[in-house]
């Protein structure tokens, strides 16, 4: 009640939450309330009145079927109806829990027949019961509520995503030398999908709004936080400040119902833990769904902003390497994608693959600072648009080659490309650069594209650099040796310090000049 209070509720408490009359009387007073503030009804109760097992105890399993307090249980009903619950008997023994099943089996059909019959041979009550329920209907229906106009369209998001195809929207489109964010890009992506649905996508974030830029999804619609009252145009919700689970749970709820994709947007390091247990409901829920409506997933995103090594002087408990390995792999194929560019020319590609595939979450990895735009042509990269496949040959060798790099992590591929890149070229080295920019959309390519991309073969000869953990690796990564090459952020046994982008890289060995020196290494041992 206080929680509720506190963030200015109405509030109206029901002391005996089994009175119907307490229970109608709270309803209708909440109805009636005429403010613009939302209402919690707090009902009083006991956990298992009536069932023999009550208050904490009662929790998991309950009565063994045909067990003491099970036949107590339903006493009241035996007496009322006047019927005969089964016994389960076998040689006039009662059965043990767990054994002689097929009896206990036999006993809990006769238990069902028993109040199937009970409601056949009480067609009054039915009645009753039937009759609430086609009164309701047709309350609900006499409302005849429609959506409003300019409702908002959320399969406009989807079908925009599914024919993005290469090309990318002109006023998304970044030149070469242009400076921005990857967290700004990202904004700039969703307010375009928010645009073309009429405001499908809702937006809320710890304390980090402008921080993380997904204030920029919202820009155009109503100034400030939705109120469904007073401010029904915003987008941006207001969900207990620094509270990603509340604001996880709430996003996934949303999105549950299909009108609506939530974003919730923190820092990856709490987000990412924080929020992983409404991304796992989330998942599960809209798996079993499937077995009733064989319809996609609802989608809902996580976005894991501030990531990586470079969040600056908020040190390791913010800059986490961690958080990627919470989410990526580690749901059941199609449910969750994880995004992790390291160029703002990616996002566009990689969310719209994304949500072209319609899982349960999507899970964007975005970084803090400003970044240059990189001319990859020039550069002899890949195009941006070729993430989409989720790896991807960043630069490909000019001859055959005996050596594989596997790059994940926005701040280990700039280093890698304007750093160690130079002095492999002045090395003559002719290196294979490959980059992990999503391993579900990887994932979801056929076997035999999945080869052609990036084969066995070359897992096994492969080393990898990352700012994530090792073991996000070791799918990338197949032989020992490259494992014990691979450079990531704890490869010298201790969290990273705080400071300058450069110089945590530097600490951690992942800076350009580290990474040609690594690299020379392997390439010597292989």
């Amino acid at each position: 009640m206080e929680f509720a209070f506190l963030n200015d509720w109405n509030v109206i408490l029901v002391p005996d939450g089994k009175d119907f009359q307490q229970i109608f009387a709270a309803q209708r007073a909440a109805v009636a309330m005429g403010n613009s503030q939302p209402t919690a009804i707090v009902y009083r109760t006991t956990k298992g009145w009536q069932y023999g097992i009550e208050g904490k105890a009662s929790h998991g399993a309950g009565h063994k079927l045909c067990s003491d307090g099970f036949d107590e249980a339903l006493e009241p009903l035996s007496q009322i109806a006047d019927i005969a619950m089964p016994r389960c008997q076998a040689d006039n023994q009662r059965c043990e829990a767990g054994q002689k099943e097929e009896i206990v089996e036999a006993c809990f059909w006769e238990a069902l027949g028993a109040i199937r019959s009970l409601l056949e041979n009480h067609h009054a009550m039915v009645e009753a019961l039937a009759a609430r329920l086609r009164n309701a209907r047709d309350r609900l229906n006499g409302l005849k509520r429609k959506p409003r106009p300019n409702a908002p369209l959320l399969e406009t998001v989807f079908d925009t995503a599914t024919g993005a195809g290469d090309s990318i929207p002109a006023e998304l489109e970044l030149s070469p030398g242009q400076s921005t964010t990857l967290r700004g890009e990202l904004g700039r992506v969703l307010l375009y999908y928010n645009k073309a649905s009429n405001g499908a996508i809702l937006s809320a974030a710890a304390d980090l709004l402008g921080s993380t830029s997904i204030n920029t999804a919202a820009e155009g619609f109503g100034e400030g936080y939705y109120n469904a009252d007073t401010n029904p145009q915003a987008r941006l919700l207001s969900i207990g400040g620094i509270c990603e689970d509340a604001i996880s749970g709430v996003l996934a709820g949303i999105s549950t119902y299909g009108h609506n994709i939530g974003v919730g947007s923190s820092y990856a390091a709490f987000i990412a833990a924080l929020g992983h247990v409404s991304a796992r409901l989330h998942s599960i829920g809209n798996q079993a769904r499937q077995a009733i409506f064989n319809e996609p997933y609802r989608t809902f995103m996580l976005v894991c902003a501030h990531a990586g090594l470079k969040t600056g002087e908020d040190g390791p408990t913010h800059a986490d390497p961690q958080a990627l390995q919470l989410l990526q792999e580690n749901f059941p194929r199609g449910t969750v994608i994880t995004l992790t560019p390291w160029d703002p020319q990616e996002i566009w590609t990689l969310v719209a693959a994304a949500l072209a595939k319609r899982p349960a979450l999507i899970a964007p990895f975005v970084t803090r600072p400003t970044e240059t735009v990189l001319d990859r042509e020039g550069l002899g990269l890949a195009p941006a648009t070729v993430a989409a496949y989720g790896v991807y040959p960043l630069r490909k060798a000019h001859q055959q080659t005996a050596g594989t790099v596997v790059l994940q992590g926005s701040e280990v591929a700039y280093a890698f490309i304007q750093e160690a890149l130079p002095l492999l070229d002045k090395e003559g080295v002719d290196l294979e650069a490959y980059y992990v920019a999503s391993a579900e959309l990887f994932d979801l390519l056929p076997v035999s594209e999945q080869q052609r991309i990036f084969s066995e073969k070359q897992a096994q000869r492969a080393m990898g650099i990352t700012g994530f953990t090792l073991p996000t690796m070791y799918r990338w990564i197949r032989s020992d040796r490259g494992r014990r090459m691979t450079l990531h952020p704890y490869l010298k046994g201790h969290y990273l310090g705080s400071g300058q982008a450069g110089m945590v890289l530097a600490e951690a060995g992942l800076d350009g000049q580290s990474q040609f020196k690594a690299i020379m290494r392997y390439l010597e041992d292989l």
